[in-house]
């Protein structure tokens, strides 16, 4: 080989090793209560939203995408560890996330990432179990709901609480530039970003310019519009951050909703409850994955997957081991959003909401989504509003669903706290106040 072809041909080679050596960033959007079905992209027509719709153009979109619970805590909770959250009891929004948990950005903190958590926590608000204390280099956010005039339980920026930020309570834009900042001053990477919204989640709050896009709206319809809209917004500011510096082929980037629906404006698409129920409402939630770089552009998959995947999928991106030992439940998505046709690695997916419970093994599911009533069999398939109670015709798949279920739940730990946010008595005032909501002027 001539002297000049072996200079390109080690060009060539030091370009494809450097390349490889680029460990991809890993963004989160995490929506607090959106439906399955207001994104546009899912069938929304209450607001536009171009930047998740973007995301699905781009990236993959999935039909049958859950979360591990129905209500806030304990959904993020799956999301930090990649593991249900009944493992350490923590069912419902009461307690902090168990200080014998490992987090996602202390994985990815481990293998040199630079971590951040920007937005609503709601899993501590000590110095020792705010995000600060759990593996994220910067945190800035809510410690949980805002509430009518700011917020119930305040601020944080690092370890250090705050009455109020800047901004604050219309908090989506505020987010997307503390998101911004970070992704600035990391951009030579890796990083990994879990933007996580206070929006659409009651009181629904906005700016007065993007209130004044939906005049044709009474106020609370518009309000929750318009709070859908900013959040989308935001995630287009962050996108537009990535692309400004050229980080957006090389960063991998889910948007999730932690759980179902709590307005009567959300669109459910059909889907039978909503929060605090294990109702498909209440745990099927808009589930989309870009990688420009990886994944191929414009899919819509009806593979279930769940929240829980998100930690094992950003840790093999980067090419770390996933040990045995950390007992992961969500499983890596690669292969399936690279276009591989098997199934992910699992026999079935799982929920407990104190008395509640459910099952989905392939189409099937069992569920029992309030205290007094029988675990009821239906076939996703052709019934996703879980209309018809397919039991009497198929006991032998109801009694393995629920042995399957007994024999995941039986090693755990029982639900944590006095039960008062899964004993019913939520359920029901959040239903009466779904009734009571009218659009006023």
């Amino acid at each position: 080989m001539k002297p000049i072809q072996l200079l390109i041909a080690a060009l060539i080679g030091a370009s494809a090793s450097g390349a490889e050596a680029r460990k991809p960033n890993v963004l989160i959007f995490y929506l607090d209560d959106m439906a399955y079905g207001d994104p546009a992209c899912y069938g929304g027509k209450l607001a536009p939203t171009p930047h998740m719709d973007s995301l699905a153009a781009n990236g993959v979109r999935f039909t049958d995408g859950y979360v591990s619970a129905c209500v806030c805590a304990p959904s993020r909770v799956g999301l930090m560890t990649g593991r249900y959250q009944a493992r350490s009891g923590h069912d419902s929004n009461e307690g902090d996330l168990a200080l014998g948990e490992t987090t996602i950005a202390q994985r990815m903190k481990d293998i040199g990432y630079a971590t951040a958590l920007v937005g609503k926590w709601h899993l501590g608000s000590g110095k020792d179990t705010l995000p600060a204390a759990r593996g994220f280099d910067f945190s800035v956010g809510s410690v949980g709901n805002l509430g009518g005039e700011g917020v119930k339980t305040g601020f944080y920026r690092g370890t250090e609480r705050l009455p109020k930020l800047d901004g604050a309570p219309v908090t989506s834009p505020l987010y997307a530039r503390e998101a911004c900042g970070f992704i600035e001053r990391s951009q030579a990477g890796p990083w990994f970003l879990c933007l996580a919204f206070n929006a659409v989640h009651n009181p629904n709050v906005a700016s007065e310019a993007v209130l004044a896009r939906f005049p044709e709206l009474k106020r609370r319809e518009r309000d929750y519009a318009a709070s859908l809209a900013e959040a989308d917004n935001a995630i287009g500011t962050v996108l537009a951050k990535l692309r400004s510096l050229g980080l957006e082929e090389n960063t991998l980037i889910f948007c999730i909703s932690d759980n179902g629906d709590s307005s009567p404006y959300a669109n459910q698409e059909g889907l039978r409850g909503h929060k605090w129920l294990l109702w498909e409402g209440g745990i099927r939630v808009p589930w989309l994955v870009q990688w420009k770089g990886r994944i191929p552009a414009g899919r819509v998959v009806s593979t279930p997957v769940i929240q829980l995947d998100v930690l094992p999928t950003a840790l093999a991106a980067a090419r770390a081991e996933l040990k045995p030992a950390w007992q992961l439940d969500g499983v890596n998505l690669l292969p399936l959003l690279e276009g591989g046709a098997g199934q992910p690695p699992r026999q079935a997916l799982y929920w407990r909401f104190g008395p509640q419970f459910a099952i989905r093994q392939g189409d099937w599911k069992l569920v029992k989504a309030a205290k007094d009533m029988e675990p009821m069999l239906v076939n996703l398939a052709n019934d996703r509003s879980e209309a018809h109670d397919l039991s009497a015709t198929h006991a032998d798949k109801r009694k393995e669903l629920q042995t399957l279920w007994d024999q995941w739940n039986a090693p755990m730990p029982p639900p944590i706290g006095n039960g008062k946010s899964w004993d019913g008595e939520e359920v029901r005032t959040a239903k009466k106040q779904q009734k009571k909501e009218k659009p006023v002027k």
